[in-house]
């Protein structure tokens, strides 16, 4: 059994929370999140209160219930506080423009790099350097970051590219001269 599984999640004030089979929908004031989950969990919510239980004796189902359990957590935070992640581009003329729903990106490449801003997550640019990723969906908000980094991940020798903030780049030594 799951330690984490067993604890319930709290709903604060202002979400609202619907269950249907094995969908759960959840609405707060940073906008509204859904997942569709394995029907071997039991999602029920009673006083404000949002618990788990497997519905069968299965290795597959004790490792959902605390999964499903953390993943719903996510989504009650994500309603209320939202999630965001920040990346900087390092490199000479490396720059990153809003242009209306696409981000545009000058990495270097003969051509510039546009990216299309799915719904559900808003993009910031501050001195053209300074990417800000937001959203209330913890998965969309890291794969939308994971892809902007992917057009131009670090390089280890002048660490030009594109990196989350934090994100440390373990740098070689060029070549010498003998």
């Amino acid at each position: 059994m799951s330690r984490i599984g067993k604890q319930p999640v709290l709903i604060p004030d202002k979400v609202k929370v619907g269950i249907t089979n094995t969908t759960v929908l959840i609405e707060g004031p940073k906008g509204k999140v859904s997942k569709i989950f394995a029907p071997v969990v039991k999602i029920t919510v009673a006083d404000q209160k949002i618990t788990f239980a497997p519905t069968e004796e299965s290795r597959f189902a004790n490792a959902m219930y605390g999964t499903v359990r953390s993943i719903v957590a996510g989504m009650v935070k994500g309603v209320t506080e939202g999630y965001s992640k920040d990346l900087e581009i390092q490199g000479v003329g490396f720059k990153a423009n809003l242009k209306g729903k696409q981000l545009d990106l000058a990495l270097g490449y003969s051509h510039p790099i546009l990216m299309n801003i799915p719904e559900g997550i808003k993009i910031t640019v501050v001195d053209g350097t300074k990417v800000k990723v937001e959203g209330c969906d913890k998965q969309l908000v890291g794969a939308v970051t994971a892809e902007i980094r992917s057009y131009y991940p670090p390089e280890p020798y002048k660490g030009k590219g594109v990196r989350i903030v934090g994100e440390r780049v373990r740098r070689k030594e060029g070549k010498t001269v003998a």
